[in-house]
């Protein structure tokens, strides 16, 4: 091993800063992907964030983290990285969770001058992203990803945004890649219309063939059979940790390569690197996935992970970084990959003239291992929702700061009641294996709260006293209408697909000055100025269970 300390003025770091930056766009053609000047692009990177805070416990069986650190909103750990990255000669990082609040100035820029895309998450830990266990696709977290992309799109070395990573574990949680699909159609529409290059992707957990080839066809096909790619990925990344140690194509990648042998669209590892106890990785992965034998399907991959990451398989990363942050400390594992990416030399075929367009085939059919539907649940609609919630006849007014911990319980008691009363939740639930979706579960999990406590409430005669919930309910005195009234009002013209666009005065700039934190991020959006923002759905337990859609670990 061996210790070096930045040295920015060596590689000319502030002339980078300071001069104007621009890096060729990356653009699909076919099944593959394409510089400005017509070579095939192939992504050679780098998992490139520090692992949050992981709390072990029986629900959380991939040791995923509860917190995060933006690696992009600190400007200072990027021009101490930018010499390492380009050692091993990545062309690319992914970044798992930004903080769209923060500026991203100085990484973006250091990065694009160098010749280094991005490939962005949307999502974020625990509260931001489509739960795999209940999963819906909400006004909240289309309003957290409209609002990362707003801060990103100034940049020109965003490649892709993935619209999810590993919401899908099992056959049995195939039902929620319909709600992948629905964000995929939707970021992919709103990115259109700002005129964005940026791809949109999902980064898919590897599993057997029954299941995740389907999963993958189903994520790039055309629900309408009308071969339109409006709804379809734009790039497949499969977290592949098939190959360890010094093993071979055959032994290692051969089945998968068969297995995608006819893929729609541009597909690539998107995590790949299996760790051996006490061993380093030679990395000799790299020859075989940038060979000839898988140039026809993949375009590269990301290796897993630069920064140090504790995983249920064991102990991640390539480089350690000292207690006050300044200097960087690589391992085997880093030289080993710098060999294996120097040497690697894909070939530059087929020519994009021979790559032709890409076609949108059918949905794979339902069956015992792929559950999910081709009717997808409809763009959210804030202002349908808000709509709703300013008719209904009791309305959640927490009485703590910190209501996000509460919902959960609240819709639980809520649907316990309303079910003794003779009604039902169906209207706040989604089923992405039926492609029945409730006019309210389109709604933030608040919005969906005070629908139920509003159902419930005019169950018992509009009685005050079952508005309470402990304190947390407040009738309306303005409400002219039933729940189901307001919402047939309010949300029956919200039913289809739209145009997404940012919530009313929202501001399409970003901070003028560099942040240099470095700290957890509490992963608060620019979006929205309230928790709403980030309230996840994982709090709706009730809707998974309604739906049927709940995954055994």
């Amino acid at each position: 091993m061996r210790s070096m300390v930045r040295i920015a003025a060596s590689l000319g770091l502030a002339s980078v800063l300071s001069g104007v930056y621009a890096i060729s766009t990356v653009t699909r053609a076919g099944r593959y992907l394409y510089t400005a000047d017509g070579n095939r692009f192939y992504i050679k990177g780098v998992a490139y964030q520090e692992q949050g805070s992981v709390i072990a416990d029986a629900s959380n069986s991939f040791l995923e983290p509860s917190t995060y650190i933006d690696p992009l909103a600190n400007g200072s750990a990027c021009q101490r990285d930018l010499p390492y990255l380009q050692q091993l000669g990545v062309n690319t990082v992914r970044v798992y969770s930004v903080d769209s609040t923060q500026n991203h100035d100085t990484c973006m820029q250091l990065f694009s001058s160098a010749n280094i895309y991005t490939i962005i998450d949307l999502s974020l830990p625990v509260n931001g992203s489509i739960d795999r266990n209940s999963p819906t696709w909400t006004t909240n977290l289309l309003d957290l990803y409209l609002g990362t992309i707003n801060t990103f799109s100034k940049y020109d070395n965003v490649l892709a945004y993935n619209v999810g990573n590993e919401v899908v574990i099992q056959p049995n949680g195939t039902g929620a890649a319909t709600f992948v699909k629905a964000a995929a159609r939707d970021i992919k529409a709103y990115l259109k219309s700002i005129k964005s290059p940026a791809l949109v992707g999902y980064a898919a957990i590897d599993g057997e063939a029954d299941w995740i080839v389907p999963l993958a066809n189903y994520l790039s096909c055309d629900p309408s059979g009308s071969g339109s790619g409006d709804s379809a990925i734009d790039l497949f990344g499969l977290n592949n940790y098939e190959w360890c140690g010094d093993s071979t194509f055959e032994a290692s990648y051969a089945g998968t390569e068969g297995e995608f042998a006819g893929y729609n669209v541009p597909a690539y590892f998107s995590e790949f690197g299996c760790i051996t106890a006490g061993t380093p990785r030679p990395w000799t992965e790299v020859s075989a996935l940038f060979s000839s034998e898988m140039s026809p399907v993949w375009s590269g991959g990301i290796a897993f992970s630069y920064f140090p990451a504790s995983s249920v398989q064991g102990q991640f990363g390539m480089v350690n970084i000292s207690s006050d942050g300044t200097t960087v400390t690589t391992g085997q594992d880093f030289d080993n990959l710098k060999t294996e990416y120097g040497q690697a030399e894909p070939p530059n075929s087929p020519s994009q003239s021979s790559a032709g367009s890409t076609s949108y085939p059918s949905c794979p059919a339902q069956n015992s291992t792929f559950l999910a539907s081709t009717q997808l649940p409809p763009t959210p609609s804030l202002s349908a929702c808000t709509c709703l919630e300013n008719n209904l006849g009791c309305q959640f007014t927490p009485t703590t700061s910190n209501y996000t911990a509460i919902v959960g319980a609240l819709l639980d008691y809520g649907c316990s009641l309303l079910g003794q009363a003779g009604g039902t939740c169906n209207d706040i639930s989604g089923n992405g294996t039926t492609g029945q979706y409730g006019l309210v579960s389109q709604c933030d999990p608040t919005v969906m709260l005070s629908y139920v406590m509003s159902e419930y409430y005019g169950a018992t005669n509009d009685n005050p006293e079952s508005c309470s919930f402990g304190g947390n309910g407040t009738v309306n005195a303005k409400a002219s209408a039933a729940a189901t009234a307001a919402a047939t009002s309010c949300l029956s013209t919200a039913t289809g697909t739209s145009v997404p666009s940012l919530p009313s005065g929202v501001s399409t700039t970003t901070p003028s000055s560099a942040s240099t934190s470095s700290g957890p991020q509490s992963g608060a959006s620019s979006v929205v100025g309230d928790p709403k923002a980030l309230f996840g759905v994982s709090v709706l337990v009730v809707t998974g269970i309604i739906s049927g859609l709940a995954t055994v670990l």
